[in-house]
């Protein structure tokens, strides 16, 4: 069986590669592989940097629907990102493709972000009657502001890779294949010194706008979707990130991922789920 994550040097660069067909999803080999790789470069002395990038067509694209409704099996997804947002050298994530849900969350914990233009960005979780779990609900907000976080996980729509780079969520655009366009990237932040930059260490103080706001969105939600047990939930974290310390908030984001988690409809709506890729697969083998 392959290896799913891939670490080399390239003079002071070390480039994480996951290559996990077709959609780079966060499995356990590629979580453990991931903690692997950064312990690594992060012990090197000859590394002054770690590129996380992805072959194929799309950067991390989401959790392994294999695993839903498995044991879990460490590394979480937290733990990863925790060790990757604290790693002590800079860490560049060069995105293209679907960058959703656990990928986001991944992205959102290096320091550094670019994107291909033609990325999508998003946090699909309330679909499937859950919410981002592994700090998306509170790093989102702290990256790009309360109403834009607020609109992308309980809506669970994603946003262009333009609309990303003007709210914060990338650093820059690309054209470039991937690869070449972060080795140039990693090399214009090596020259400039770049350090860590942790979305985790952002403040952010709720207002009297965003206590309205929040009290609007939960409204909408009883009025448009009063059956749906997960958005109110979502809204319920990202209140969590402006009110709380991370650690704090974290705490509260798994608490109420775990209330999701135990809910028959996120059950249901897992099922919905697969039901519906069998029935795309079967139509694409008829066609």
């Amino acid at each position: 069986m392959s290896v799913p994550v891939h670490l080399t040097r390239v003079d002071d660069l070390a480039l994480i590669c996951v290559d996990n067909p077709p959609v780079n999803a966060l499995g356990h080999e590629v979580r453990a592989g991931l903690l692997e790789a950064v312990h690594a470069a992060e012990a090197d002395p000859q590394v002054g940097l770690l590129m996380l990038y992805c072959a194929g067509r799309t950067f991390i694209a989401g959790a392994d629907i294999r695993e839903f409704g498995q044991p879990p099996q460490a590394p979480s997804l937290g733990q990863l990102i925790q060790v990757i947002e604290a790693c002590q050298k800079p860490v560049l994530a060069v995105l293209h493709g679907s960058v959703l849900g656990g990928g986001l969350e991944v992205a959102l914990a290096c320091h550094y972000r670019i994107a291909q233009r033609s990325t999508r960005l998003g946090m699909p979780e309330v679909k499937l009657g859950l919410l981002p779990g592994a700090g998306g609900t509170q790093r989102l907000p702290r990256l790009v502001g309360v109403a834009r976080a607020l609109e992308m996980i309980v809506s669970g729509e994603p946003i262009e890779a333009a609309q990303a780079e003007g709210c914060g969520l990338v650093d820059q655009l690309f054209d470039a294949e991937p690869l070449a366009a972060g080795l140039a990237h990693a090399r214009q932040l090596l020259n400039a010194r770049a350090m860590p930059r942790r979305t985790g260490e952002r403040t952010l103080l709720s207002d009297v706008a965003d206590c309205a706001l929040f009290e609007a969105r939960r409204q909408r939600e009883r009025n448009e979707r009063p059956e749906l047990f997960a958005p109110l939930r979502c809204i319920a974290a990202v209140e969590a990130a402006t009110c709380l310390p991370l650690s704090a908030g974290l705490q509260r984001e798994r608490a109420l991922f775990q209330e999701c988690m135990h809910s028959p409809q996120r059950a249901a709506l897992v099922q919905q789920f697969f039901a519906q890729r069998q029935a795309a697969k079967a139509k694409r083998s008829v066609g």
